[in-house]
């Protein structure tokens, strides 16, 4: 055995274990857990969507144990202004000096709870640190800590008083996900779990084991970037991008960004599955959740309940895939 292919086979056993320990304290979500995790893998930032009270806080607590990473949540509010987010300099009268006081961006694992209800000027504040990994503040750069990741939520039913990301800084999340109700089992076992000699309904990690240290994440992160992909898989990322462009249900498609997360995230699909080497097949898993917040489509669609998804399933289905 090669020792790369023990690096992968720790790498795989790693990210594996992190699954199961966030499925500790998060109940009937694996799907999700998946794909954040492939998010985190990639060094890629994602907006989950879904209605309060499913776990997101959870998940968000539960992912950073496992690290041993640092974990701050920001509840985003009409009055939030972006100092709130970055920090400020702040004058202390007893030494007479201008101090910088760091903001709660300045972790590992950042909640930014229902970031569409923040204007427009302070949701820039926080994408801009996501694209840029550093916060200037009075001109001074500093760096956020590493690894670094925004997990955003976002409630699809009330709309009301709040400000849509626009989708430019839509296709800065690799990955948007879907988050929904658990199964009348995976409920049952929820309630019982929470429930079970706790006082209160305080979110729960104790579970939770740490399994790993931030800079071993990074090595992660630098394995997943690593995986091999072929030439036709390359090719079979962009044909299902421009198809974006050219589907008549497709009023807007997605730009190059889109097939470089599709990229990104096949990887670590790959990496999770215990592959060193990207298939169509990671390619089609990840696109929907690459893809949905990238794409706009027709008014007609809209207007008869089609969503993102189903159009592109459909797109999928009429894409070329590479044989071998």
């Amino acid at each position: 055995m090669t020792e790369a292919t023990t690096d992968l086979s720790q790498a795989v056993e790693t990210a594996n274990r992190m699954r199961d320990e966030i499925g500790k304290a998060l109940i009937g979500q694996s799907q999700v857990i998946q794909e954040v995790l492939i998010a985190f893998l990639a060094a890629g930032h994602v907006l989950i969507e879904g209605v309060p009270g499913l776990g997101k806080t959870l998940l968000a607590r539960a992912m950073a144990k496992t690290f041993d990473g640092q974990f701050a949540r920001i509840q985003f509010t009409p009055d939030l202004m972006p100092n709130d987010i970055t920090g400020h300099v702040i004058y202390d009268q007893t030494s007479q000096k201008f101090n910088i006081r760091r903001g709660p961006i300045f972790t590992n694992l950042l909640l930014a709870d229902e970031i569409n209800r923040a204007p427009a000027k302070t949701q820039s504040a926080l994408l801009e640190v996501m694209q840029e990994q550093q916060v200037s503040i009075e001109g001074k750069a500093m760096h956020v800590p590493q690894p670094f990741m925004t997990l955003a939520t976002q409630n699809p039913i009330e709309q009301e008083g709040t400000y849509p990301l626009p989708e430019a800084q839509l296709d800065r999340f690799l990955l948007m996900i879907k988050i929904d109700y658990p199964s009348a089992v995976e409920e049952k076992q929820l309630i019982k779990m929470v429930t079970g000699e706790q006082v209160g309904n305080v979110l729960d990690v104790s579970r939770v084991q740490t399994i790993i240290k931030p800079e071993q994440i990074m090595v992660l992160q630098k394995m997943t970037a690593s995986v091999q992909v072929d030439e036709a898989v390359h090719a079979y990322a962009a044909r299902i991008v421009r198809s974006t462009r050219d589907w008549q249900a497709i009023r807007m498609g997605a730009g190059p960004r889109g097939g470089i997360a599709l990229i990104r995230a096949a990887r670590a699909a790959a990496v999770l599955a215990g592959r060193d080497f990207v298939t169509p097949d990671d390619i089609k898993s990840v696109t929907l959740p690459v893809m949905r917040h990238r794409i706009i489509l027709s008014p007609e669609l809209e207007l008869e309940g089609i969503n993102a998804d189903q159009i592109l399933t459909t797109l999928l289905e009429h894409t070329e895939a590479p044989r071998n």
